[in-house]
């Protein structure tokens, strides 16, 4: 027999292109582990080799995959095997005997302790009797990776005692059967007296609770149909320390709270993914208090699920929900340290105000425009924020947020390539770190007080310019002329459609009056009354008012005659002649006025006000009365000339 004993050269590994050789004689060093991939379609014709001839011995992993629907268990040397794990694929039901042949091979004292079985086609009843011959061996970990069930579902009995497994794993499990008791199909697994068991992929829609005080530290049923229902009320579950429920049908977050009531000892719960949503007019929420870690993602929950939260909660996971904001009257969470709300629909960061220990906080793809400043106050037990991806609004009110960035060393995760603006159009896709505004743009203080300093400055300088060009009382005779103006219109109509009846209006200081009468009348006037002149102690109306009368007669005589003097630049009331002349003039747009200077005027004299006086003796040529009795003729004869012209006079003067 001994020309049969072949060496095992040149096995290609499963999906691999290595190749290795072990020979019986080979003892592998302590630092490497040698994987055995035995597949028979590779291996000729398996039957050929002795009894217990395959060398397992020195294999840390063997693994075979069926391609002719048999397990040929008798060439396995069981009894000097030294792998640890065995890995058997693609069993159809016609090799479930073989199977439990091989398996019943191995006992408590086998070196075996992880055994995994894939691609898998067996009744309910070899299921079971395969789960029991391998709770009896020295096995420890049990997996089961896509598994058929071909029979009907019957009740079969189960002993749980003297067992070595610690975890069972069974996911993509498909029942062929349609009718059958839902207690036989749950109870085996309820019943299980190990640490860990996980049932995903399967579509089971329930879970029985234990009969008797479980050992289960750790329970997966993920990716199933389990509902609200599931372990309420269920008191044997005491030692539970992790249960994940993700992608279920599960619904009312009450309902689940309630659930975890009797789960002393549970710190890990996983309930993402669901259906879940909370209603907080209906039943109020009762968490278990050991309660440490706790995922509500990709639900339906609102702002609401605040008011339903452990309060021993550390690391809560909220992203993906339908949330708006954080409210502010909620329960405080003193012992959350980790806080996920991303891919919500939050406007502003939510502050730490009710859960002041927060260190991580990941706030990703929501809608906050402008972070607010009260963040950053409250929150100073912050380590590490996420606020990436946020439609920023890049404004004064960011600089605090990008000023966090400076100051906190690196708290914010992925800065600066998550942080861009949004807003507005012109900044959009700038990074935050390059968005700059000045000082004085954003601080609202600063910006009042230089925008007071300002207007203080203005107003003073234009109070002294008020004051040094008398614009208060230029406003006082403006407002005088157009109440004059309109008293007029509306009391006199016809003088609106009344001629010039003066050839000039003379405009002098009292103290000037002597050479007025005795000079400048006599030469004007003459006896045939061919020149007419306006005084105003003699064409002044009684009972209107000066301002009234001087307006009147300013507006009835081609030219106004001002004497010019030191004496004309101290009277008001030559000023007020002065001034409404003037206004005709640029309001008629004539050359009515006439300047006769009787004396020189220091322009140290002349008050500021009259400043159109100064711009008008600059600009305008001016009659200066000489000294000289001889220039006194061609005096007279300018002026007469500058003020003769054919008026047509009303018969009756004023």
């Amino acid at each position: 027999m001994a020309e049969n004993r072949r060496p095992l050269t040149n096995f290609l590994f499963c999906s691999c292109v290595f190749t290795i050789t072990l020979w019986n004689n080979i003892k592998p060093s302590d630092e490497n582990e040698f994987i055995a991939n035995y597949s028979s379609s590779l291996l000729e014709d398996h039957s050929h080799y002795e009894t217990k001839s395959l060398p397992l011995s020195h294999t840390k992993r063997l693994q075979f995959a069926s391609a002719d629907n048999r397990i040929n268990h008798s060439s396995w040397d069981v009894v000097h095997n030294t792998s640890d794990s065995l890995v058997l694929s693609n069993i159809p039901v016609n090799g479930i005997s073989d199977l439990i042949q091989l398996l019943s091979t191995f006992n408590k004292t086998s070196a075996l302790q992880n055994l995994t079985l894939n691609n898998i086609t067996t009744s309910w009843k070899d299921f079971t009797i395969i789960l029991q011959i391998v709770w009896h061996t020295s096995i420890e970990y049990f997996n089961i990776f896509e598994m058929k069930l071909v029979s009907d579902i019957t009740k079969q009995s189960f002993n749980y005692n003297g067992t070595s497994m610690k975890a069972l794993i069974i996911t993509n499990v498909s029942i062929e059967a349609f009718y059958f008791s839902q207690d036989d199909l749950y109870r085996i697994f309820s019943e299980m007296n190990i640490t860990a068991l996980t049932i995903s992929d399967s579509k089971i829609i329930h879970m029985l609770c234990p009969s008797e005080r479980s050992q289960f530290r750790f329970l997966s049923f993920s990716n199933n149909d389990l509902t609200d229902v599931v372990f309420q009320g269920c008191k044997n579950l005491d030692l539970l320390e992790t249960l994940i429920l993700q992608r279920n049908q599960l619904k009312k977050l009450s309902k689940v709270s309630s659930m975890t009531s009797k789960m002393k000892s549970l710190k890990h719960l996983d309930i993402s993914r669901n259906l879940l949503y909370y209603d907080e007019n209906e039943n109020h929420c009762h968490w278990v208090g050991t309660l440490a870690k706790l995922n509500l993602s990709s639900n339906k929950l609102t702002d609401s699920v605040f008011g339903c939260l452990p309060i021993n909660v550390q690391i809560l996971d909220l992203q993906n929900n339908q949330i708006r904001t954080v409210p502010k009257d909620i329960t405080e969470l003193k012992a959350l340290k980790e806080l996920n709300i991303a891919f919500n629909w939050l406007t502003e960061l939510p502050g730490c105000s009710h859960y002041r220990g927060l260190e991580l906080l990941n706030i990703e793809e929501n809608s906050i425009l402008t972070p607010s400043s009260d963040f950053f106050h409250s929150c100073q037990n912050i380590r590490e924020l996420r606020g990436g991806h946020n439609p920023f609004q890049c404004s004064c009110e960011l600089r605090d947020f990008v000023n966090f960035e400076k100051k906190s060393g690196g708290k914010l995760v992925g800065w600066p390539e998550s942080y861009v603006c949004e807003y507005p159009d012109s900044l959009k896709g700038t990074q935050l770190k390059d968005f700059q505004l000045s000082e004085i743009a954003c601080n609202t203080t600063l910006l009042l007080v230089i925008a007071l300093v300002v207007t203080v400055v203005v107003v003073a300088v234009t109070s002294f310019l008020c004051i040094y060009f008398d614009v208060m009382w230029y406003l006082k005779m403006m407002w005088q002329w157009t109440q004059t103006k309109r008293r007029v219109q509306k009391s006199h109509p016809e003088d609106l459609q009344s001629i010039l009846q003066f050839h000039a209006f003379i405009s002098y200081s009292e103290r000037d009056s002597l050479w007025v009468k005795n000079h400048l009348i006599p030469n004007l006037e003459k006896e045939d009354g061919s020149v007419q002149i306006c005084l105003h102690e003699r064409n002044f109306i009684p009972g209107k008012s000066i301002v009234e009368n001087i307006i009147n007669c300013i507006e009835k005589s081609h030219k106004s005659i001002f004497v010019l003097s030191p004496n004309f630049v101290q009277s008001e009331w030559c000023h007020y002649e002065l001034y409404f002349a003037h206004h005709k003039l640029f309001s008629e747009s004539s050359n009515s006025l006439i300047l006769i200077l009787l004396e020189p005027i220091p322009q140290y004299l002349i008050p500021a006000r009259y400043h159109k006086l100064k711009a008008l003796m600059a600009k305008r040529t001016y009659l200066e009365w000489p000294k000289e009795k001889s220039k006194h003729g061609l005096f007279w004869a300018n002026l007469k000339a500058t003020i003769n012209s054919n008026l047509p006079i009303s018969p009756k003067v004023v």
